[in-house]
């Protein structure tokens, strides 16, 4: 069954356009991520997603029901918000239950929910305790709680872990992940992270300046991009493009991931090393080639090398991308 369709939806405020024609199907039980760059407009399409924007034009299907003109209490959606918008002077069990007892449900509803939802999110010791003496990420907890409580069909995610600092993120990221797979629920998650993108989703909605550019399961994305913009946006550290590697196609991008270059070889590639990141287990290096392009090598393991030396790189075909004058993907 579906749990959400969006049909060339469209959304302007005043004469600036922030989304273009977006049609989307999110099934019962997928896990979502809309990503992009600041200003790409997956924000607002989870606001128009939520009701809290108007679309301009097309439709937005939440179940079986077109909610164009309902409002967002009753979409049938828990949005979880980057902020927490947690009630100060509420402790933890009542900023949870705060939404039930809003819509008039029975103490014992209220009641029975807050405790599975806190057993779930391993709340049970914070429960009279206010949000100011949680740590951030007790309060995403919480937040995450308040939406649980709600039993909706749809779960909204706007940038959520963007406040935690890196290692709170990971974390949490699990957590989300664990909470997924316990609810079986549809859930939509909006971040800026293609990290996060890669790791939760069942299907990214890679966005730019308000249109789709590709969806995808994360690895078709990953080794099937269909531009450059999508190949250079997801992989950490990002994909190289290389304009003056391939002597006989002039007018031809050639892409290629760091993990993909290799020391030695037929040595396609020159450089000299600029910077060398140590990371334990990886070692980067980034370098400058023979015709003034700048590329980074992942080496799995730590590596003796040093800024100054010279290298020779090279590559398997097959893990080769190539693109055209207008940055679309092409064969070989």
């Amino acid at each position: 069954m579906t749990a959400m369709k969006l049909e060339n939806v469209s959304k302007s405020f005043g004469p600036v356009e922030v989304l273009r024609d977006i049609s989307l199907t999110v099934e019962d039980g997928e896990f979502v991520v809309f990503v992009g760059p600041s200003g790409c407009g997956k924000s607002t399409l989870l606001r128009v997603i939520a009701g809290l924007e108007d679309a301009t034009e097309g439709t937005v299907t939440i179940g079986d029901e077109v909610v164009n003109h309902i409002p967002p209490a009753k979409r049938g959606i828990a949005m979880v918000f980057q902020s927490y918008a947690l009630y100060p002077h509420l402790n933890v069990r009542d900023n949870m239950g705060l939404g039930l007892k809003q819509e008039g449900q029975p103490k014992s509803v209220i009641t029975e929910r807050v405790a599975k939802a806190s057993r779930m999110l391993s709340l049970d010791d914070y429960l009279t305790r206010r949000p100011s003496e949680l740590s951030g990420g007790q309060r995403q907890r919480v937040a995450i709680g308040r939406a649980i409580v709600r039993e909706p069909k749809l779960f909204l995610f706007d940038e959520p872990l963007s406040n935690l600092d890196a290692a709170l993120r990971m974390n949490t990221r699990v957590e989300i992940a664990d909470l997924h797979r316990t609810l079986s629920a549809a859930m939509i998650y909006v971040t800026h992270d293609q990290t996060e993108a890669m790791t939760l989703a069942d299907k990214i909605v890679v966005l730019r300046d308000g249109r789709v550019e590709q969806i995808g399961s994360p690895m078709e994305l990953y080794n099937n991009p269909a531009n450059r913009f999508v190949a250079g946006f997801l992989g950490s550290p990002s994909m190289n493009f290389l304009k003056h590697a391939l002597q006989d196609r002039a007018d031809v991008t050639l892409g290629i991931r760091p993990e993909h270059l290799r020391l030695g070889g037929a040595g396609r590639v020159q450089g000299r090393v600029t910077h060398v990141e140590r990371l334990g287990g990886d070692t980067n290096l980034l370098v400058r080639t023979s015709a003034d392009e700048r590329l980074t090598v992942r080496l799995f393991g730590q590596h003796d090398a040093s800024v100054g030396d010279d290298l020779a790189l090279d590559y398997d075909d097959q893990h080769a991308f190539y693109f055209d004058a207008d940055d679309q993907r092409i064969a070989s």
